[in-house]
Formats: structure tokens, C-alpha cells, sequence
């Protein structure tokens, strides 16, 4: 067998839904939203279903969906692109699984920021290269030049970026993305822009995509996905975009990954793309109700709450909130003896990770958000 995948645990995501599965609790660690989806583009993937074709669509996607995409880019973020900058995914993780094969070669060094997201490592270690993390420290998760330009060596080919940031929840500033587009430009390096979260930006920030940035739309891989944007994570609709001759070669990586994504799904989320535009503020306005409610609720039961503003995600600072355990022995009991799932951060870096800090899944109902509040101060009390 493999060795990258014979040593490595099953995600962290799916073992703390499997324990919130086993003991009944609250899943506030897998993200997924149990709200806000419009019922429109369920409806359109039903009628394609049944009326339209079920047989492969085209491996870089429909065409529809590819235009959509890029119109949808041109009206949000004044991206110049069009279908031929698109190829169309089974999901953002495969997105980034493709763009990594397109782009690292056996030997290449990629750096990636962390906290980030637990399938880059391996995927750039899958496609032979070596992994340089540099790490964002709370509780303010800044992008500094100087770790970064260290972190940069003859072999460094590509940075695998995160903006907005899971599981930080923060957006980056104009000035950190200044950062990265000048160490990738100096250094000539591809950047893959994991981008997913773009339209999960709360309090009336201002996303920029790094692909905008002078010089940095030819070096740039966008990746996105209709699950974030429409809240339907199920779907596994994701995408790249990039200049036309670096898509391409992305895209043969893509064939030979899924080859394609259920046709009745992308003519769905072509429709929900066309059409959606004024589902975008009413389902950011949900999120960021939600998050205070959450972040409320766990501040009055003593927790020490990190700012969130970006995503559906908030961290828990355990030291801060009198807690003395490391983040997976309180992810454990707080599964097992009190019936709420959280995700320990230490799961998101390899060197040096912060054992402090848990995230938890603030896109939920109300009654799911008290639910949680409720056990994770009933998992407080069990350390005081």
C-alpha cells in the first residue's frame, strides 16, 4: 500500500462526525449548513434530472455552467475571464487535487499558510512535492512578508493560499494580499487560490480575489464551488479558473481524476449562477445572524470567543476560557460526555500546530446553535 495514505488518519472531519454520529451529539465540527439553500435551484436540479440528459456531460463542463461562471466572476470581481478560463470539478477538493497535479512537479516545494484546510498537505506530497508551512498566529492570523519570503527556496514553485480563511474566519486585507502577489511575482511562482468562501464575507467587508491583483492573473489558479455559495455542500460542484493555457493543463488532470460532474447538478448551479444574485446578501445576513447568536451564546457560558468574519466558522480559545487541556483531549470528552462535536485546530498545521483553540460550525438553525451552546458549557463544566 501507499505509505502517504497507509500512515495518515481518516480526516478529522469525518472522525468527529462519526463521533457525533455514535453518541448522539451536536455536529458543530463537519461544515455544513442545515439552512439557507434556495429552494429554486433544488427545483432546477429536479427538472434537470428528470428532462435533461444523465449521460457524461463534457469533462471541463457544461458550457452553460462554464459561461455562467465566468459571467457570475466578471459581475462580482471584474474578473476578465470566460468559459475557456473554466473547468468545471467535482467538488472544490478535487479542484485543488487537479490544480496541484497540473502544477507541481516531483521535488517542488509549495508553501502553504496555517492554519489550512487538511487536504493540501497530502495532495502536494501525492504529486511529489515537499510541503513548507508558515504559520498565521492567533488570534490575529496576519500575513507577514518576512515569514513568508523565508519560507521561499530554489524549489519552491507554488503557494497554496486560503482567503477567506478556514478555519480562521478571517478575511485577508488588501495589504496581505499585496504580500502574497509580490513574493509569487518576484519569485515566479503559481499560486493556487482556494477561493470557495468568497461570498461567505460578513459585516460588510469586501472580498478581492487575488487573480485581480496587477500581473496575477497568469500565475493564478481560482478555485470555487457552488456548495459554499448556495449551501448545498452535498452537490460536490466546484471549479478552477485561470488563463486559458494553464486551465488546459489543469483540465487533462481533471479527466483522469472524475472526468465529470452529474450534469443535472451543474445545470442547476448554471441556473442558481445566472439567476442568484439576490440570494447572496439575504443568505450572508442569515450567517452572520447565526454567528452571533453562537458567539453570544458561548461568551456567556465563559468562553473565550476569537472575532469571526468570513465562513461559517468561529474558534474557541481553550486556555483563555480557564480550560487547561489540549484541543483533542476536549474535543474527545466534548463528543463522548457531553454531546457536542468540534474540530481541533492542531488538525490544520503539522508543524508546531496550535493545541489550544477548537472551531466550530456556526451555519446552523437556532435551535442547533443553543443545542451546541448548551453542551459546550455542560463540556466546560466538566474542567472546572
Amino acid at each position: 500500500m501507499n505509505p502517504l495514505y497507509e500512515q495518515m488518519q481518516t480526516s478529522v472531519f469525518e472522525r468527529m462526525s462519526g463521533l457525533a454520529a455514535k453518541h448522539g451529539a451536536v455536529n458543530l465540527g463537519q461544515g455544513f449548513p442545515d439552512f439557507g439553500w434556495p429552494e429554486e435551484i433544488l427545483e432546477a436540479a429536479a427538472g434537470a434530472l428528470t428532462e435533461g440528459s444523465n449521460q457524461y456531460p463534457p469533462s471541463r463542463g457544461l458550457p452553460p455552467l462554464r459561461e455562467a461562471i465566468a459571467a457570475h466572476y466578471n459581475r462580482h470581481q471584474q474578473l476578465d475571464v470566460a468559459a475557456a478560463h473554466v473547468c468545471v470539478t467535482s467538488g472544490a477538493t478535487e479542484a485543488v487535487g487537479a490544480a496541484i497535479l497540473a502544477t507541481v512537479r516531483p521535488g517542488d516545494e509549495v508553501i502553504i499558510l496555517t492554519p489550512a484546510y487538511d487536504c493540501y498537505a497530502p495532495m502536494i506530497r501525492r504529486a511529489g512535492g515537499t510541503v513548507r508551512e508558515v504559520a498565521l498566529r492567533p488570534p490575529r492570523w496576519r500575513i507577514d512578508r518576512e515569514p513568508l519570503e523565508a519560507a521561499v527556496g530554489p524549489k519552491t514553485s507554488a503557494i497554496l493560499f486560503n482567503n477567506p480563511h478556514n478555519p480562521a474566519g478571517r478575511l485577508f486585507t488588501r495589504d496581505e494580499l499585496d504580500v502574497v502577489a509580490a513574493v509569487a511575482r518576484e519569485h515566479d511562482l503559481t499560486v493556487i487560490s482556494d477561493e470557495v468562501w468568497e461570498h461567505i464575507v460578513l459585516d460588510e467587508q469586501h472580498f478581492v480575489s487575488l487573480a485581480s491583483l496587477p500581473e496575477m492573473a497568469q500565475r493564478t489558479i481560482k478555485i470555487g464551488s457552488a456548495g459554499k455559495i448556495f449551501s448545498l455542500t452535498g452537490w460536490k460542484v466546484g471549479w478552477m479558473v485561470a488563463a486559458p493555457e494553464m486551465a488546459g493543463v489543469a483540465a487533462r488532470a481533471h479527466q483522469f481524476l472524475t472526468f465529470s460532474t452529474a450534469p443535472n447538478l451543474q445545470s442547476a448551479v448554471a441556473y442558481g449562477l445566472d439567476e442568484g444574485d439576490a440570494w447572496i446578501e439575504p443568505m450572508k445576513q442569515r450567517f452572520a445572524r447565526a454567528r452571533d447568536r453562537m458567539t453570544q451564546g458561548l461568551r456567556d457560558a465563559g468562553f473565550a470567543v476569537l472575532d469571526a468574519a468570513s465562513t461559517y466558522f468561529l474558534c474557541v480559545d481553550l486556555a483563555q476560557s480557564g480550560i487547561g487541556l489540549d484541543d483533542e483531549s476536549f474535543a474527545a470528552a466534548a463528543v463522548e460526555r457531553a454531546g457536542v462535536a468540534v474540530v481541533p485546530l492542531s488538525a490544520f498545521a503539522e508543524a508546531d500546530p496550535p493545541r489550544h483553540l477548537v472551531r466550530l460550525c456556526f451555519g446552523k438553525k437556532d435551535e442547533t446553535i443553543d443545542a451546541g451552546v448548551a453542551a459546550m458549557a455542560k463540556a466546560k463544566k466538566l474542567f472546572e
